[in-house]
C-alpha cells in the first residue's frame, strides 16, 4: 500500500517588487526609460548599478564625464544638468531574478505623471526591446522617440557598437544644456 499523495506544492509565486523613483525635473528634456530595475538595482536604490551594465560608461562617453566613476548622487547631478531624466516603464511587477523575461503582472509607469512634472521634455528614449514595447503609446502622446540597444550586460553586443548607437542623443543632450531657444 502506498501512502497517501499530500496536497500538490504550488510554487511560490515571485514577490511583488517596486522600481525606482523617476529622475524628472520641470527642465528634464530628454527621458530615457528602462524596463524594470535589476535586482543590483533595487537593491542599491540606484538606476543601472550592476557592475557590468554599461548605461553610465556609454552616457559618460557621450557627455564627456567620468560617470561611472561618481559617486551616484552626481551622475545624477550631470544627467539633470544636461536636461536627463532617468525612470522605468514598468514601475512594479513580480520578478525572480533579473531578466525581463521573466517579468510577470506589470504596471506601468503614467505618461500623464510625466507630462505634468517634465514640462519641457521633447525625447523619449527606450532602453533596450522591453522598454521599447511602450514606445508608440509615447508617441501617441506626442513625444519624438529613439529606440535604443540596451545598456544590460545580458545584452551580449560589444560596448563601441552600443555606444555608436547612443550617440544619436548626443545632439539632444548638448542642446538641453545649452537651455530653450539656443538650438
Amino acid at each position: 500500500m502506498t501512502a497517501p499523495a499530500g496536497p500538490a506544492r504550488r510554487p511560490r509565486s515571485p514577490e511583488r517588487k517596486r522600481g525606482l523613483p523617476p529622475v524628472l525635473a520641470r527642465d528634464t528634456r530628454i527621458l530615457i526609460l528602462g524596463s524594470f530595475p535589476g535586482e543590483a538595482s533595487l537593491a542599491a536604490k540606484q538606476y543601472y548599478a550592476h557592475p557590468r551594465n554599461a548605461f553610465w560608461p556609454i552616457v559618460g562617453e557621450i557627455l564627456g564625464a567620468p560617470l561611472a566613476d561618481m559617486p551616484y548622487r552626481l551622475r545624477l547631478a550631470s544627467l539633470r544638468a544636461h536636461g536627463v531624466g532617468l525612470w522605468d516603464v514598468i514601475v512594479a511587477c513580480e520578478r525572480r531574478g533579473s531578466l525581463d523575461g521573466a517579468i510577470r503582472n506589470a504596471e506601468h509607469g503614467e505618461i500623464d505623471r510625466v507630462r505634468r512634472t517634465a514640462t519641457r521634455l521633447s525625447l523619449v528614449c527606450f532602453n533596450g526591446k522591453t522598454a521599447a514595447r511602450a514606445e508608440p503609446a509615447w508617441r501617441a502622446a506626442g513625444y519624438a522617440t529613439l529606440l535604443l540597444p540596451s545598456s544590460s550586460p545580458a545584452y551580449t553586443r560589444p560596448f563601441a557598437e552600443k555606444l555608436a548607437a547612443w550617440r544619436a542623443i548626443a545632439d539632444e543632450m548638448r542642446d538641453a544644456r545649452r537651455g530653450p531657444g539656443l538650438r
